[in-house]
């Protein structure tokens, strides 16, 4: 290994595991507060994004079978390990995206509510759904669509914001810690290639996001232009 005082390029998560890979090019994750450079977020597109689709579409016939109370469950044994980082999740949060620190613990705050008593989105039910936020709310955003697709029987690759990946990622991590599944909940890093590369792929039923509205318009337009059914939440 070189010793150097470079960020840390953020892995991806794939197949219930931290995934590398050497993008082309990497975005520089910054505190707005500071302008300090916290991490890099890598570009990805169509290539790794296949292999987290695939890893999703490898975990869904198993899942669906799963009865509804049985997924529920999952789900909520998550949020009992959220739990016990909900500060450190926070802090992510916080230094990413320049909130105080009270508003970054009540977005966790709602996310633990959400994942204790998560819907089932039946129109997500046996699919592989894509889930594009951006960085207003970078894990609540995410999974305000991601659970209930995971409770409904679905699978997600969520693409996080790459101003603010960071508790994201983390929170991937714990879901391996709950014992969810492998492949159920992938992250894929990268702007709008990444989302290029998700709606190519066949096995991607829906294209969803959550952020601002300008936003959902492009991640609209790339839907339709690969005939993916688009979902919203702002």
């Amino acid at each position: 290994m070189i010793e150097n005082d470079d960020p840390l390029a953020l892995p991806l998560w794939i197949n219930g595991h931290a995934y590398l890979t050497m993008a082309d090019t990497f975005f520089d994750v910054r505190n707005p507060r500071t302008g300090e450079v916290l991490r890099r977020t890598p570009l990805c597109g169509a290539d790794v994004a296949a292999k987290a689709v695939a890893a999703a579409q490898g975990a869904l016939v198993k899942w669906a079978l799963e009865p509804d109370e049985v997924r529920a469950g999952h789900v909520a044994a998550i949020a009992e390990v959220l739990a016990g980082y909900a500060e450190h999740i926070a802090g992510l949060i916080a230094e990413e995206t320049g909130k105080e620190a009270e508003a970054a613990r009540a977005e966790v705050d709602e996310a633990l509510e959400l994942l204790r008593h998560a819907p089932s989105l039946s129109l997500f039910a046996g699919t592989v759904v894509a889930v594009v936020s951006d960085d207003r709310a970078p894990l609540l955003g995410l999974l305000s669509l991601a659970m209930p697709t995971i409770v409904a029987g679905g699978a997600v690759v969520g693409k996080p914001s790459p101003k603010a990946p960071g508790a994201a990622f983390a929170f991937a991590e714990l879901t391996a810690r709950a014992g969810l599944p492998a492949g159920l909940f992938n992250i894929l890093h990268g702007d709008e290639a990444a989302i290029e590369g998700l709606c190519a792929q066949e096995e991607v039923g829906r294209l969803a996001f959550s952020g601002d509205p300008a936003l959902g318009d492009k991640v609209r337009a790339i839907a339709a232009r690969h005939g993916k059914a688009y979902v919203s939440r702002d």
